[in-house]
């Protein structure tokens, strides 16, 4: 048996028509917008159904016009005129329309983009398609709120310019995390979000996302380091400190950054213990070498050690830190001790080269290189 399609009913639109009432006309228009949406139209019921969409459009009650609005919100069925002039009713209206409709050109949305408010420019970035073109506006003039959910859209073509200009103008905000969650990034773009990223979003960049070889080895080197000092901060005064030492240095992973990491942390044991490692020198006697209260001997071990020419006045620094922390009897815990380092390597190299301080900040895990040499300007 075949059922006969139904056509549009007489009696609602009648309804719709001649009803006082608001909320009867809200009622009839939701029903007339779901059965023309559903309904295969021929060419003269989709001309009569549009017509009809713009008389909604038109009415005066909010109620009538919301009903439009939201039930034909996805339908490729509402005319392009109609949706332009619903994306500039109030809110309640506006919203669905500019964040589904299919009538939209990318011209009518960036239009709207560069007029509209918060509301209205992330409606448009949350869009379930969202074109190259469009994405790179959005990323270059929308409000933080929608360049955040562009970068959180999945439906979006976001390209890696469109990435590059949110990250230059967002860089310390959610739009960063936003971009990480995304399931393809280019590997400029992961290794720019590498540096801004907190740590669970910057594991979360490790493991998904390609990295160029040079900054996999350097974070997997800074990881590794990080975890060793720690656990030689933690570690009993039993542990067998001069083993350890020997273990790193058979894995290669005595570097020159792990021992200035542990000094400027005040673990003493490992830097002086590493020291022996590298330069074949007993313990004892590398230990009076580097606590020597003359010039040479620190010199002399460094040198043997093999470590770089360039961070010898670092070493310099925390070596002579730790002796007069201990002479005073003072606080060796490791926030106090390595902030009373880097002061001491500041004054005493005032004009130490921005690299070799760059490299040295960055080796201690410390704040911006900015902000250290801007303090210890001010304090000179």
């Amino acid at each position: 048996m075949i059922t006969p399609r139904p056509r549009l009913n007489e009696a609602d639109i009648r309804c719709l028509v001649k009803a006082e009432d608001e909320e009867e006309r809200a009622t009839a228009a939701h029903k007339l917008c779901r059965a023309m949406d559903r309904n295969e139209l021929d060419p003269m019921e989709r001309e009569a159904a549009q017509k009809i969409m713009r008389v909604l459009a038109a009415d005066a009650a909010e109620l009538v016009r919301r009903a439009l609005a939201v039930t034909l919100k996805s339908s490729d069925l509402l005319p392009r005129d109609v949706a332009q002039k619903l994306a500039r009713d109030v809110d309640t209206i506006a919203l669905p329309i500019i964040g589904f409709s299919p009538a939209f050109t990318d011209d009518d949305l960036i239009e709207v983009l560069r007029v509209g408010d918060t509301a209205r420019q992330t409606a448009i970035a949350g869009r379930p398609f969202v074109s190259r073109d469009l994405g790179e506006v959005i990323a270059a003039e929308g409000v933080e709120e929608a360049v955040r959910t562009l970068a959180a859209n999945d439906n979006a073509d976001v390209s890696e310019k469109a990435m590059t200009i949110s990250v230059d103008r967002f860089p310390h905000s959610d739009v960063v995390t936003a971009l990480a969650y995304r399931k393809v990034l280019p590997v400029t773009i992961t290794e720019r979000l590498i540096e801004l990223a907190s740590d669970a979003v910057r594991e979360h960049l490790v493991s998904r996302h390609a990295l160029s070889a040079d900054t996999a080895i350097r974070l997997a080197t800074g990881a590794r380091e990080r975890a060793t000092v720690d656990l030689i901060d933690q570690a009993s005064a039993s542990q067998d400190i001069a083993a350890f030492a020997a273990q790193l240095n058979a894995r290669k992973a005595l570097t020159p950054s792990l021992l200035l990491r542990s000094l400027a942390r005040g673990v003493m044991p490992l830097f002086e213990h590493g020291i022996s490692e590298l330069s074949g020198v007993a313990h004892a006697r590398a230990w009076l070498m580097i606590h020597d209260a003359g010039p040479l001997g620190l010199r002399a071990i460094y040198d043997r050690a093999g470590l770089p020419p360039r961070l010898f006045p670092a070493f310099r620094a925390g070596v002579d830190t730790w002796r007069e922390m201990v002479a005073e009897d003072a606080d060796l815990n490791r926030e106090h001790f390595q902030q009373r380092m880097l002061e001491r390597f500041l004054t005493l190299r005032p004009h130490a080269g921005r690299d070799d301080t760059a490299y040295l900040l960055e080796k201690l895990d410390y704040g911006p290189v900015e902000d250290i040499l801007v303090g210890a300007a001010n304090a000179a």
